[in-house]
Order: structure tokens, then C-alpha cells, then sequence
């Protein structure tokens, strides 16, 4: 059987697959957003807290991801949880980073101009800080959303869903007439929804970063 022809008869498991795998990735990155913007906001003003914090995030990104889940196995246990806290931590290290950098490069004129006309600490920091530090907290964004992509496949070790289970498959089955079009299939599948998630993140971009900060 040739690829394509796999292709036909598999579809539909490969599009339950496919999304399920952009669906953990996209929930996880939400959830890594939040917390990497929230870690960023309460350490950028100290040199010590956001050396700390950027230490602590890349430390976790050394861990191999097999590792990390299998870590988690013993204590979560298998499926869906150990691959949300594995891609959870791992999506924080560029968001994390990227948030400390895009915070501290707001021109400090600025901010005193917006405490000149009485905004309060918080007002500042929604209204002026946040908005000009959101190119390089969505640059983070998307080069997490591309580690997770691949990382996310490991899940599978875990009976994590996604297209990782394709690849296991296919691995774990090498010598048969499909194992490799099922390592093909879940990687391909794996690589077009890292272009589309990249291309929605463009798109984002276009629409809620003006012109000017852009250029």
C-alpha cells in the first residue's frame, strides 16, 4: 500500500488524531501563556527575580521530554495529565523570557508620562506597559507553539493523544508493509499544523500590533 493510498483509508483516525494533538497543544500553550506573562510581570522590575526566573524555565527545558513524562507517570498517571504539565512547563521558557525582555524595553518616558496623568500601577501596566511589550510576548508565543508541536508527540508514551500515537505505531510495528507511512503520516500531519499555527500567529499579529511598533 503507498502513502497516499493509506492516506484514503485512514483518514479519519489521522483527522481525530490531528486534532486532538493541536487541541492539547493550543490548550497548553494558553495555559503557559498565562503563567509565563504572569511570571514575567512580577519579575521584570528585579534583575535577580528575572535571572531567576529565566534560569528556572531554561533548567526545565533541559529535561528530556521523556524523561519529564516519564517522571510524571507515577504520580498523574497515564493520558491526558502528564502531557498538559509536560507541554505546560516546557512552553514557559520563551514566553517567560520574551515577557522580562518586551517589559523592561517599554521607553520608561512613556510610563511616566501615563503616571503623569494619574494612571494608577496597575492601569499602567494593562493601557501602556503590556501592549508595547506583546510583539516580542507573541514572538515567545510562537516559537513555544513550534517546541510543543514536536514535543507533543512524545505523549503518546503516556496513551497521550495525538498524532505521536501514528509514529509509535509505525515504530513500533517497523517491518511491516505500513510502518512507514504511519511514521510519515503522523509527522507530516505533525509539520502542516505547525505551519498553520504559525501562519494564524502572523495573522494575530497583524491585527493587534500597529503598524508602527511592527516596522
Amino acid at each position: 500500500m503507498n502513502f497516499w493510498d493509506y492516506l484514503g483509508t485512514r483518514h479519519q483516525q489521522l483527522l481525530t488524531d490531528a486534532f486532538q494533538h493541536a487541541s492539547a497543544v493550543f490548550q497548553c500553550m494558553v495555559v503557559a501563556t498565562v503563567i509565563g506573562v504572569v511570571i514575567g510581570v512580577f519579575t521584570y522590575r528585579s534583575e535577580w527575580a528575572g535571572s531567576l526566573a529565566t534560569t528556572t524555565t531554561s533548567t526545565i527545558l533541559t529535561i528530556p521530554s521523556l524523561a519529564m513524562i516519564g517522571l510524571l507517570i507515577p504520580i498523574v498517571g497515564l493520558g491526558v495529565a502528564p502531557t498538559v504539565i509536560a507541554l505546560t512547563l516546557y512552553g514557559l521558557l520563551p514566553i517567560v523570557r520574551n515577557s522580562i525582555v518586551g517589559l523592561r524595553g517599554v521607553d520608561p518616558s512613556l510610563v511616566d508620562a501615563a503616571k503623569g496623568i494619574g494612571m494608577s500601577r496597575t492601569a499602567r501596566l494593562f493601557r501602556v506597559e503590556l501592549p508595547l511589550a506583546w510583539p516580542p510576548i507573541l514572538t515567545g508565543i510562537r516559537v513555544s507553539t513550534q517546541m510543543l508541536m514536536g514535543i507533543a508527540a512524545i505523549a503518546a508514551y503516556a496513551s497521550g493523544p495525538g498524532l505521536g500515537n501514528e509514529i509509535f505505531r509505525g515504530i513500533g510495528s517497523l517491518g511491516s508493509k505500513n510502518a512507514l507511512n504511519q511514521v510519515l503520516a503522523g509527522t507530516l500531519g505533525i509539520v502542516v499544523l505547525a505551519l498553520l499555527f504559525d501562519a494564524a500567529y502572523v495573522l494575530i499579529g497583524r491585527l493587534t500590533i500597529p503598524r508602527g511598533i511592527r516596522a
